[in-house]
């Protein structure tokens, strides 16, 4: 027999490694390998755990059906929450608002209180001035010693007499008179003599009251002594007095002007 004749080995076939089956098998079970013809694998070489060649789950139409619904939920969330906080700022500022026109409320109604107290008040006076003013005139008027006789009838002729003439600063008359002036030359007409100015006039004779005036008494305004006017007290609540370079010489009743004091030099 020839030495190179084949003599039958005694050896078992290599049978090929799970390793190297899985290799070859290409595409299994889900798996993507590379087949490797003829390919050996080192004895060392150790097979890798199933956890490192197992394939990551599939992502399924029913797992993404639940992401989507879970992110919609998680949306509506978030915007009931937005919702609120904007109602709730919303309720906040209607309430500040609200008290803020509560209180201008309250601050106008007070005023308007107040307003109305001061015209009452103010309406009260006026109503108890025209009473008092009424008074004084019925006083004034009062007949008994006002009917004017004897020389105090001379006077208010004459009086009245001069009544509208020219007012005329200064001037003592015939034509034109000033206030103290007029009064000088009424009381002349009797036999009286009286000083040139108001001033002066204001402090002869006798000082008497508003309230117990007789014909022929002089009036005065302003304070005894310093008085800046003066006219003559006619009766009927009236007098004559030369007023101003307006009106000249003329017949008012007291309350036209009331005067300040009197005098009686008769």
């Amino acid at each position: 027999m020839s030495p190179n004749a084949l003599i039958p080995s005694h050896r078992k076939p290599r049978r090929p490694s799970a390793s190297s089956r899985a290799l070859r098998a290409g595409v299994t079970g889900g798996f993507l390998t590379l087949a490797v013809t003829g390919a050996t694998v080192p004895a060392n070489a150790a097979e890798k755990p199933v956890s490192e060649t197992q394939e990551m789950p599939t992502i399924t139409t029913a797992l993404a059906t639940s992401a989507a619904r879970s992110a919609d939920t998680a949306e509506q969330v978030a915007f009931t929450y937005e919702r609120q906080a904007l109602q709730d700022s919303a309720f906040s500022q209607a309430a500040k608002a609200a008290e803020k026109h509560k209180a201008e409320a309250v601050k106008k109604a007070k005023a308007a209180a107040k307003k109305k107290a001061e015209e009452a008040r103010e309406a009260k006076e006026a109503a108890q001035a025209r009473a008092s003013r009424s008074s004084e005139r019925s006083t004034l008027s009062a007949p008994s010693s006002s009917t004017a006789t004897g020389s105090t009838a001379t006077l208010v002729a004459f009086l009245k007499a001069q009544l509208g003439k020219a007012y005329v600063l200064g001037s003592t008359g015939p034509s034109s008179y000033d206030c103290s002036g007029l009064t000088q030359a009424a009381f002349s007409q009797i036999g009286i003599d009286l000083p040139r100015v108001s001033q002066d006039q204001s402090t002869q004779g006798t000082q008497v009251g508003l309230d117990n005036l007789q014909v022929g008494d002089i009036l005065y305004w302003g304070s005894a002594g310093s008085a800046y006017h003066v006219g003559v007290y006619v009766g009927g609540g009236k007098f004559i007095g030369a007023q101003n370079s307006s009106t000249g010489i003329v017949e008012r009743p007291l309350d036209y002007d009331m005067p300040t004091g009197a005098v009686r030099v008769l």
